[in-house]
């Protein structure tokens, strides 16, 4: 078994970037940052304004990693490790939870709870608590990883 790698500096690094992004996005916009909504709502934009914040916002995470490059001269290591049909499945688990959770972890667990949302601070507690099932039953029951 492959012990998870921590980053404390990154993981604190894009913390903050996190949390600066939706406070920003919050504070000019008047709007919460959930990814899921965020692609959804520019998938069918509500008007030409709504559909210019939401591609901008894309357009910036699909342009770190070139950032990134620039910055290091080096592409991000991204390390995947399971099969793609487990990727796709778990794509699918995640469209259903985010489809019944009312929204994803980003608008939940960052903007919610930020906001003492009582049905977010349950609805994060329900996907972390689901992260330690999956994650305990991969790792010690199947031996998956």
């Amino acid at each position: 078994m492959t012990p998870t790698e921590f980053t404390p500096l990154a993981a604190t690094g894009g913390g903050i970037l996190i949390g600066l992004s939706a406070v920003m996005l919050m504070a000019l916009l008047g709007r919460i940052m959930g990814a899921t909504g965020i692609v959804t709502g520019l998938m069918a934009p509500a008007s030409a304004a709504d559909f210019g914040w939401r591609a901008a916002l894309m357009a910036g995470m699909v342009t770190a990693p070139a950032l990134y490059l620039l910055a290091t001269g080096g592409w991000p290591e991204i390390t995947v490790p399971v099969s793609n049909a487990a990727l796709i499945v778990g794509g699918l688990i995640v469209g259903v939870g985010v489809t019944f959770g009312g929204g994803c972890t980003s608008g939940h667990g960052v903007c919610g709870m930020a906001r003492l949302s009582r049905r977010s601070i349950v609805a994060t507690g329900v996907f972390m608590a689901a992260a330690f099932v999956t994650v305990f039953v991969t790792r010690h029951l199947i031996g998956g990883m």
